[in-house]
């Protein structure tokens, strides 16, 4: 099961489902787990790990709900949804660029999550007309 299939199963979607926003939904929910997993793990490491913590539980509640807003499909709110989805990008980028900087696999993995997901969300905000 997907969610870009329950999006299409909404009565005001009539099965066209936005490719780009329903790429976005998908990355945003796995994003979001992924950040709070690397900020768990994190808070594990010996070394002071406080500035990566805090970006990846940042990254995960704005990636949250954003999710939340890009599966709505009753009404309209475009302009606040290509607003959120931009913003979400800009951090899930410095979520990445903080990541990077730490030879941890678990942030190795958080980090290119982060990127995709703000490709996504990018390419959504794109496709929206607001």
């Amino acid at each position: 099961m997907s969610i870009r299939k329950m999006i299409a199963l909404h009565p005001d979607v009539n099965g066209h489902v936005n490719q780009p926003l329903g790429d976005a939904a998908h990355h945003l929910m796995y994003c979001a787990r992924m950040c709070m997993s690397c900020a768990d793990a994190c808070s594990a490491e010996a070394m002071d790990m406080r500035e990566c913590i805090r970006r990846c539980l940042d990254c995960a509640d704005v990636c949250e709900a954003t999710g939340k807003l890009a599966v709505r499909r009753t009404g309209s709110n475009e302009a606040v949804l290509k607003e959120a989805l931009e913003f979400c990008a800009r951090v899930c980028e410095e979520c990445a660029a903080e990541c990077e900087k730490h030879d941890h696999e678990h942030c190795k993995l958080c980090a290119q999550m982060c990127r995709e997901c703000a490709e996504d969300c990018r390419n959504a905000a794109a496709s929206i007309v607001a």
